[in-house]
């Protein structure tokens, strides 16, 4: 890790910039629909799966396009496409506030989709590769440690906004920050310097880790398409669960209060799991890292589906899903930067993030449809077997050289 005067000045600039408009992005565009969603379908009279609908629309169209984004991104800089997607989010909450009908509903969230793609993880991770290129797995690392406090700082937030002004009112203010807040953060503060992709470090880029010679592997063939699936069935799994687990330890037994101090362990578990990827693991390879998670997460299933179920079960659970959650973020930045390497990276994370946002997009229906129709269980074990399949994926993984 660098010095702390680095992260006002030099390259090193960028992880403090992205650390505060990753935390107003996310908390702007993804995280509010859960306690939105429900006002906005009252307000129109509309059903809730109405409604969410077009969240769920957003997230499809961040997919379309999200390697579109990475391609500008290499080519144009994180500075010049990253505050384009910050002032597309104002531009679309506002449509989503004056909108009059579905039609413009559903056409608000389309916008907000692209802006998504520009403003959330693969963006700013595309944007540290081309700054940093092959020294990006320390500051993705440390990306993730400011992005995981999103949801802690955007859950109370809005409930305070919607409160004090309702869901109109708490989109304008989300528009306002997303304007005149995070894009010109953006725009003037992001570092414009691109890493030349040779062994030593270009000037003023401190390396965050011994650099070693490796082989890489070209960005396609069946390598890429393992890794695509792989991080593609693990986004069906935090997708479904953000959206139901909470639901379904209620109707497993649980009182409403210990069911929202378990969700509460979530963020920290997935915090803590980062903090020691960035302090122990940063000599295992990426891939490794992955395969924990993975192997992690399948656990967790394990243990909810053996064990009978208890608070001690639930806790668990939630500890173990939200370390594996954190390191996963970390590993899709970081697996495809060791396996590709840094040239094109933008781009290829465009492309591995394109199936994962669709995937994402489809799972809380996906789920919700197998839970009504079948039981609580059964809709555990297709997310168990999302898991499985990630997993298998990762392991038959083999590194280059």
């Amino acid at each position: 890790m660098p010095a702390l005067r680095a992260f006002v000045t030099g390259p090193w600039r960028a992880v403090s910039v992205l650390g505060v408009t990753e935390i107003l992005s996310w908390g702007a565009l993804y995280y509010p629909p859960v306690l939105t969603v429900p006002l906005i379908a009252a307000d129109h009279g509309w059903s809730k799966a109405f409604a969410m609908a077009g969240f769920s629309l957003g997230l499809l169209v961040g997919g379309l396009v999200s390697r579109h984004v990475g391609a500008l991104i290499d080519s144009l800089g994180g500075h010049l496409v990253m505050p384009c997607g910050s002032l597309i989010g104002a531009f679309g909450l506002c449509g989503l506030v004056a909108a009059p009908n579905a039609p413009a509903y559903f056409a608000a969230w389309m916008v907000l989709g692209v802006a998504m793609a520009a403003s959330l993880y693969d963006p700013a991770f595309a944007t540290l590769g081309r700054i940093f290129g092959k020294n990006a797995r320390t500051p993705i690392t440390t990306l993730t440690l400011a992005g995981g406090f999103a949801s802690t700082v955007s859950w109370p937030a809005t409930q305070f906004l919607l409160d004090k002004v309702g869901w109109r009112g708490t989109y304008l203010v989300y528009a306002a920050l997303l304007a005149g807040v995070a894009a010109p953060l953006h725009g003037f503060a992001l570092p414009r310097g691109r890493a030349h992709h040779e062994p030593s470090a270009p000037d003023g880029l401190v390396a965050a880790e011994p650099i070693k010679p490796a082989a890489v592997r070209p960005p396609h063939g069946w390598t890429f398409i393992l890794v695509a699936t792989a991080f593609a069935a693990y986004a069906f799994v935090p997708s479904a669960l953000s959206a139901h687990l909470l639901a379904m330890f209620e109707r497993f037994g649980l009182a409403p209060a210990t069911v929202v101090a378990i969700g509460m362990l979530f963020g920290p578990a997935q915090v803590l799991a980062r903090i020691g990827e960035l302090g122990f693991g940063r000599r295992a390879h990426p891939l490794s890292t992955a395969r924990f998670a993975g192997g992690l997460l399948v656990a967790a299933f394990a243990l909810i589906a053996l064990v009978p179920f208890s608070v001690g079960v639930a806790a668990a659970f939630a500890v173990m899903y939200g370390m594996a959650n954190g390191l996963m973020t970390i590993a899709r930045g970081t697996v495809p930067l060791a396996l590709f390497g840094a040239g094109g990276y933008g781009r290829m994370v465009g492309r591995i993030g394109g199936p994962f946002l669709v995937v994402q997009a489809l799972a809380p229906v996906v789920l919700a449809a197998v839970v009504e129709r079948m039981s609580d269980a059964a809709g555990l074990a297709l997310v168990a077997g999302f898991a499985v399949v990630a997993v298998i994926c990762f392991a038959a993984i083999r590194r280059a050289g």
